[in-house]
C-alpha cells in the first residue's frame, strides 16, 4: 500500500496547462521543416544551373574546334542539356506543389549560401564548391549512364 492510496486529490488525471505545453514542445515535431527528399531537391535546383553552364560552354567549344568528332560530341551535349533542362523544370514544378521557394543570398569564401522557404519556414543553406564540384560530377555521371542506357550504348 502506497502513501497515496487513501488521497482522494491523486484520483483525477488533471494536468497543468503550462505542464501540457511543455509536454507538446518536446515531444513534437517541426511541421514546417523541409523533408529529406525537400533537401536534396534544393540541392538539384541549385546544382542543376551549373551543369547547363558547363555543358552549353562545352556544347560551344567544340562547334569552333576542327574535331572530326564535333558533330558526335556535339549532339550527345544537347541531348544531355535537354536532360538538364528536363530535370530543372521537374524541380521548378514540385517546388510549385510542395510551396517551396529558393534565392541565392550570397558567396563567401567559396560558399553559396541560399535561403530555403519551405511552408513558412526560413532556412538558410550554404554549399561549398568542392560539394557542388562533386554533386555535378555525380549528376553527369547519372545523366551519361542514363543517356547511354537510352540509346543502347555501352559505357567503357
Amino acid at each position: 500500500m502506497s502513501k497515496l492510496d487513501g488521497n482522494e486529490r491523486w484520483k483525477s488525471k488533471m494536468l497543468l496547462t503550462e505542464h501540457q505545453e511543455q509536454y507538446e514542445q518536446r515531444n513534437a515535431k517541426p511541421v514546417n521543416q523541409q523533408t529529406e527528399e525537400e533537401r536534396y531537391l534544393v540541392r538539384d535546383y541549385v546544382v542543376l544551373p551549373h551543369m547547363l553552364t558547363m555543358a552549353d560552354n562545352s556544347h560551344r567549344a567544340i562547334l569552333s574546334t576542327a574535331n572530326p568528332l564535333k558533330s558526335v560530341i556535339a549532339v550527345f551535349l544537347q541531348v544531355l542539356m535537354d536532360r538538364i533542362s528536363g530535370e530543372i523544370q521537374r524541380t521548378v514544378r514540385e517546388f510549385g506543389k510542395r510551396n517551396i521557394r529558393v534565392m541565392q543570398d550570397e558567396c563567401v569564401d567559396g560558399i553559396y549560401y541560399y535561403q530555403v522557404r519551405c511552408r513558412g519556414f526560413t532556412e538558410k543553406v550554404g554549399f561549398t564548391r568542392e560539394v557542388m564540384r562533386s554533386e555535378i560530377r555525380n549528376k553527369m555521371t547519372e545523366f551519361t549512364e542514363e543517356i547511354l542506357q537510352r540509346t543502347g550504348g555501352k559505357r567503357a
